[in-house]
């Protein structure tokens, strides 16, 4: 149900780029860490530069990874951080029911072909009244070759989140578009350019100067489209 596809190099390339985009990251950490409890699982952490950051505020926290080869380089990574338990993780996960105070999950759910059941699993994790926060790219008319290539099944919009959230049996608690020039930026150069994004000038120049600018921006003002869809996703009492 929750094999995730796609090109490994592409997808550690594209890894790699997004580990430079420094504020990008801090960003997306802050938007997730008031719904986090005391003890939250991520699922599909990548290289952990996530985890790393979340972990900085938290008694406990859990990283996974379903891929072999990364999820030795996550371990090695983590041996420096005592409070962060690393574990391979495929869902369902039967060994590991109801024992997280929430499930994060960063652009993975758009991998899985079956995301109602997968988001039924993730619920399986927490405590009852647990939160599930994901974070997943929005609008299938940038569907690109990258997407494509690093295994990407959909994008997604509010509606659409929505009412996958309501299939799994979630109530929605936050719901919003974010870094809406991403978007801009996202759809330009890898629909129109077919650049592939990763390390380099063109990363580092967004992320320095447009990103603080949109951050502030829908501090204010959430917009109307993004790059990516942000979701907070309560489990039944």
């Amino acid at each position: 149900m929750a094999d995730i596809t796609g090109d490994q190099r592409i997808q550690s390339e594209v890894l790699e780029g997004l580990a430079t985009a420094v504020n990008h990251r801090r960003w997306f950490v802050e938007l997730a860490l008031p719904y986090l409890g005391k003890n939250p699982i991520e699922i599909g952490s990548g290289l952990g530069d996530y985890a790393i950051e979340w972990a900085e505020h938290l008694p406990r926290f859990t990283a996974t990874e379903a891929d072999p080869d990364r999820l030795v380089q996550l371990k090695e990574r983590m041996a420096d951080h005592p409070n962060i338990d690393v574990r391979q993780m495929l869902l369902p996960a039967a060994d590991a029911q109801g024992e997280f105070s929430a499930v994060v999950s960063y652009n993975v759910l758009e991998h899985i072909e079956d995301h109602v059941g997968a988001l039924r699993s993730m619920a399986d994790l927490v405590v009852p009244g647990g939160r599930i926060i994901l974070i997943v790219p929005a609008f299938m008319f940038a569907m690109s070759q990258v997407d494509i290539a690093t295994g990407h099944i959909r994008r997604y919009t509010k509606k659409s989140m929505r009412t996958a959230m309501a299939e799994a049996g979630l109530t929605v608690e936050k719901l919003h578009y974010a870094n809406a020039l991403g978007l801009i930026g996202y759809y330009g150069a890898t629909s129109v350019f077919k650049l592939t994004p990763k390390e380099g000038p063109m990363v580092k120049v967004y992320d320095s100067l447009v990103l603080p600018v949109t951050k502030a921006a829908e501090r204010m003002v959430k917009p109307p489209f993004g790059q990516s869809v942000f979701v907070v996703a309560r489990t039944p009492r």
